[in-house]
């Protein structure tokens, strides 16, 4: 995977509590920041690849809520992480 650098403007009270959490992570703040926006973009491409695979522009995706119990953090990161190596494939 190619790397780019690049400058953005941020808050910088928001920057350093950002660098704070990341570190709390354990995470780099680029990684943290890649997933950041891959999530972010996520809808729009589950979108263009629904509406390239049946040709319509609206569509319902119907699902059950499930209860989780215990520590939902820890889910939440299978579930993307799952979702991230089904997309990336």
């Amino acid at each position: 995977m190619v790397k780019v650098k690049t400058s953005i403007y941020v808050d910088k009270d928001l920057w350093e509590r950002f660098k704070k959490y990341a570190s709390k992570k354990g995470v780099e703040i680029s990684e943290l920041l890649e997933e950041i926006i891959r999530e972010e973009m996520f809808e729009d491409d589950i979108n263009n690849i629904l509406t390239e695979l049946t040709d319509i522009d609206a569509y319902e995706i119907d699902f059950e809520p499930i209860e989780v119990k215990g520590d939902i953090s820890k889910f939440i990161r299978v579930l993307r992480d799952e979702r991230y190596n089904n997309i990336s494939r």
